[in-house]
């Protein structure tokens, strides 16, 4: 299997055997402020993955069987206790990838709403269809649990990214294998705990810790039924690949460039700070939904460009844990280097760095707030993701030009679109090459809301409605107008 793959994690660990180690770093909680490693947890050995499985499988026999009220009732239970829990949950969440702790907070905030939306309005979602058909006959299309699944996620929410499948597919009655990042260990067992405390029976929901080459053999196992991951795109191609193989169904969020289009100066105070916003969104800009490109019109392009100048330079690096902090370090000293490559290259060849671009001489995974303008089609920048605080500005001259822009890219996931004239706003919205645009406002994600995108950030949609279907089996079932006999 590639090793594309970077999310793995079990069990703590004092002394780690010479056969896990040789399959790579154990799962840790460094803190990317302090730098220090607070925790260490081995992975979990084939014949224990085996185990999991087999007691995933066993427990969606029951699980399914369960009436959906009574598993809504359980998934708003783990709702209340992830609310009552949420400050030691986001004081870990901080510990563990670095992110302010108001942040972490509002991401518990987002996790809980989703857990009781689904408990909410999940069993009227999952009411059959009913349909006449064309002969004069009724059928129903009902909606049924495929079995277990696994999902991938990633460090950047921890929880959010945990929850996000996770409550729509308990709900449907499927039960749940999740694969948390490297970086995240506390994370993953803590959420799984929720859901125990909560009292799922043991099997539906389980944390497991793979290491990179245990997870082709999971997602071949005959009672998996589905993968679903959110990730880089080599790690959704190589899981795609994998899935595709054994034909079993994936739904893949992968990463994004996401275009922010200003079409004139009507509030510009107010779009600045949009786009500082969406630029640093939650998690020192370390968001597949993030703003990345920022595309403006001739007539703006200046007095925007000196409001996020003013802007990024008055963003401080400082400690996650204290509420006056303004900027985030990164999730590691890993992340910082490939951002630093990604800015250097840009400068290298002709760009200008109008504000940041270093790492600060201070402790901590720490990257100043970078603006770069005059980026070009050879330089990484224009078509790479820029997974941080570090956005581009690109001057155009009209609609039409900002539009090309826009899609010239191999990312498709969120987009935003500010103009005073709506009409106009939808005009280029209906051209944009994404599976979100926003009309001046950015990119949100909510529980009724389909999050997804198109080309190379994915395929499939999760929360909303769309989300609860995806690992649904749409069963048709039809009546004959007169019964036989």
């Amino acid at each position: 299997m590639s090793t594309a793959i970077i999310t793995d994690t079990h069990h703590v660990t004092e002394d780690l055997p010479q056969s896990v180690r040789a399959a790579g770093p154990p799962f840790a909680t460094v803190n990317p402020f302090t730098g220090e490693t607070e925790a260490q947890f081995a992975f979990l050995t084939a014949a224990e993955a085996d185990t999991a499985i087999e007691n995933a499988q066993h427990a969606f026999l029951a699980w399914r069987a369960l009436p959906v009220q009574e598993r809504a009732a359980l998934l708003a239970r783990a709702a209340d206790l992830m609310s009552d829990r949420a400050a030691e949950l986001a004081a870990l969440a901080t510990r563990e990838m670095g992110k302010r702790i108001a942040d972490s907070e509002f991401e518990i905030q987002i996790a809980v709403e989703i857990l009781r939306w689904y408990a909410e309005n999940g069993p009227r979602l999952l009411e059959p269809t009913q349909i006449h058909d064309s002969m004069g006959e009724d059928a129903i299309v009902q909606y049924e649990p495929l079995g277990v699944l696994l999902a991938i996620e990633p460090w950047n929410f921890p929880f959010y990214q945990a929850i996000r499948p996770t409550a729509p597919n308990l709900l449907l009655g499927n039960t749940i294998l999740l694969k948390h990042s490297p970086i995240n260990p506390q994370t993953a067992l803590a959420i799984e705990q929720v859901f125990t405390d909560a009292g799922l029976p043991a099997g539906v929901y389980t944390n497991i810790f793979l290491a990179v080459d245990d997870v082709e053999r999971v997602i071949a196992h005959p009672s998996v039924q589905g993968v679903t991951l959110t990730g880089s795109e080599k790690a959704g191609a190589s899981v795609a690949e994998i899935a595709g193989r054994h034909l079993k169904k994936s739904v893949l969020e992968l990463g994004g460039s996401d275009p922010f289009i200003v079409l004139d100066a009507a509030n510009l105070e107010h779009t600045v700070q949009q786009a500082v916003q969406a630029r640093l969104l939650l998690s020192a800009g370390q968001t597949c939904m993030a703003a990345k490109r920022f595309i403006v019109l001739d007539e703006v392009y200046d007095e925007f460009v000196a409001g996020m100048r003013a802007a990024f330079s008055s963003l401080e690096p400082g400690d996650p844990t204290d509420r006056a902090t303004t900027l985030a370090p990164l999730s590691s000293q890993q992340a910082v280097d490939g951002l630093l490559a990604q800015i250097h290259d840009a400068v290298d060849k002709g760009a200008t760095l109008l504000v940041g671009g270093e790492q600060p001489d201070i402790p901590g995974a720490f990257l100043e707030a970078t603006l770069l303008t005059d980026v070009t089609p050879d330089m990484r920048a224009y078509r790479e993701e820029l997974f941080g605080p570090v956005g581009v500005v690109y001057r155009v001259r009209d609609d039409d030009e900002a539009i090309r822009l826009a899609n010239d890219s191999s990312y498709g996931l969120g987009s935003a679109v500010f103009a005073s004239d709506p009409r106009r706003a939808q005009a280029a919205a209906d051209r944009i090459e994404a599976g979100m645009v926003s009309i001046n406002t950015i990119t949100l994600s909510l529980p009724e809301l389909p999050f997804g995108g198109i080309k190379r950030s994915g395929y499939g949609r999760e929360l909303s409605d769309l989300g609860l279907h995806e690992f649904a089996n749409a069963k048709l079932i039809r009546f004959a107008a007169q019964a036989a006999g």
